[in-house]
């Protein structure tokens, strides 16, 4: 009977949060199964009894990705496709990058995409190679996600909150902020209700909406620290790869279809902090 969960990607933000909910869960990260090596996975899923995996291994440095396609191409379309080619149910993380930002409503899961960075390509490309080759799939977009582990927005206000008076931050990308444990139980609620007539592409990030000054402001104050925080345009802070400028996502789906209530993103960062 091949019911054991796979956890790839565990060490980072989501895969870390996982553990701590699925602790008899089998969790690898590159060192342990490189998911672009077909062989390996089919070998590592046999061996192991691999009934569902949670697919959160990504290549996810977005500017860095303009310059590594092949690799980012590799690990966000290849390895999920090796993934799903295994036959077991899959739970594949995804992003807000899909889209172009060009809207002025929150994203359905079913509106076109336009991803204008190669990170935004190669998490496309990956959703429709797992979409095509497994049977039930439930595929999640996220966006702005934080925690207390690995590298994200939140560590790094909370850092320059520290170090300096007054900071700079772009106010014209909204979006809303996703915290990793709420995502996490948000997959826990799904695992036992995946069947084929839920097959789908859902989106899930905590409910409000604010600009990465509104976050930063709100991290700021939470934190208690003073650091000065000055909205400024995208244009001021230029980066390699395109970044939506609005991401808003649509829930609706996701809270319908699998009964999942959602905290706003101002309770769940005090959540995150108050565990720091």
């Amino acid at each position: 009977m091949k019911d054991k969960i796979l956890i790839t990607g565990c060490n980072g933000q989501l895969g870390t949060e996982l553990k701590k909910l699925l602790p008899d869960a089998i969790c690898t990260d590159v060192d342990d199964l490189d998911i672009t090596d077909f062989v390996a996975v089919q070998k590592f899923i046999t061996d192991n009894d691999v009934g569902t995996i949670i697919n959160c291994a990504a290549y996810t440095a977005v500017d860095k990705a303009e310059d590594h396609k092949e690799l980012a191409k590799k690990i966000n379309e290849d390895g999920p496709r090796n993934l799903a080619l295994t036959g077991a149910k899959i739970i594949h993380i995804s992003t807000d990058y899909v889209f172009d930002g060009h809207n002025y409503k929150p994203y359905h899961s079913e509106d076109e995409t336009h991803p204008l960075s190669v990170y935004g390509v190669t998490k496309r490309a990956g959703e429709l190679a797992v979409w095509e080759n497994a049977k039930e799939v439930v595929i999640i977009r996220t966006a702005w996600l934080y925690s207390n582990y690995g590298n994200n927005f939140v560590k790094t206000m909370r850092r320059l909150g520290h170090e300096k008076s007054e900071i700079n931050v772009v106010a014209d990308q909204i979006g809303s902020p996703t915290f990793a444990g709420d995502l996490a139980e948000a997959i826990v609620t799904i695992l036992p209700q995946m069947n084929e007539q839920n097959k789908g592409v859902y989106h899930y990030t905590n409910e409000g909406i604010c600009s990465w000054y509104d976050f930063a402001c709100e991290i700021m104050s939470l934190s208690g620290m003073n650091c000065k925080v000055n909205p400024i345009p995208s244009s001021a802070y230029p980066t390699k790869a395109v970044r939506p400028f609005y991401s808003v996502l649509s829930k609706e789906k996701i809270k319908s279809t699998f009964k999942i209530n959602i905290p706003h993103w101002k309770e769940s960062l005090k959540k995150c902090l108050s565990q720091f």
